[in-house]
């Protein structure tokens, strides 16, 4: 069996959301410290921070927060689509790109991908994203997962529409993914979150299975 980690590795210099503190990682116990014979860290972060999934409350309120999310949604076949060399991808792109009948996971490559061959740089508001029909076009096909390689599915200077469509019809969006060395086709998913309570928001391991 072959896997491939689409996740990135969070750590202090990769790009996050406008605004937001990102992830920092401190150690109150340690080797180094006197006293200390264990290593015991804290983690502070945003969870929306690196490869990560919004699971229905991130723009939806009262609905289900990550821990309710089925897992089905989380594991099994996906389709990775090759959208390179596009701005942003409408459900017109969608219907041309002869996306396999019955995808229910969908995850897109985009130029956006080339911006991890240097994971340390700052966040780049011109990316790759759906916009509001290509949301509705997915919905409408009875797809229950997507996933695009760079930090939002929706464009930086779009309406918040893509995330409301997919996500008041419980669409997980899997958001920050690395496609550079993945070939479209076919692949299994596995991208599981832990299980915390009340969360809109939270880091997964992405990884693809090749088939």
């Amino acid at each position: 069996m072959k896997y491939i980690d689409i996740s990135i590795t969070t750590q202090r210099g990769i790009p996050v959301w406008t605004d937001s503190p990102g992830t920092v990682v401190t150690r109150s116990v340690s080797p180094e410290k006197e006293g200390g014979y264990v290593t015991v860290s804290q983690i502070q972060s945003d969870v929306h921070t690196g490869t990560h999934i919004d699971a229905p409350r991130h723009f939806v309120a009262g609905a289900k927060t990550i821990e309710e999310v089925p897992l089905e949604k989380l594991l099994g076949k996906c389709y990775v689509a090759d959208f390179r060399g596009k701005e942003k991808i409408t459900a017109a792109d969608l219907a041309a790109a002869n996306i396999p009948k019955g995808t229910t996971k969908l995850l897109f490559k985009t130029d956006n991908s080339e911006n991890w061959r240097e994971p340390l740089h700052q966040f780049k508001t011109e990316y790759c994203a759906l916009t509001k029909d290509a949301a509705a076009w997915v919905v409408e096909q009875g797809i229950h997962l997507v996933g695009i390689d760079y930090l939002s599915i929706q464009l930086y200077t779009g309406s918040d529409d893509t995330h409301i469509t997919l996500l008041k019809n419980e669409v997980v969006i899997l958001e920050t993914i690395n496609l550079l060395e993945v070939e479209p086709g076919e692949y299994d998913l596995i991208c599981l979150p832990p299980k915390i309570k009340d969360l809109e928001g939270m880091a997964v391991r992405a990884v693809l299975k090749v088939l």
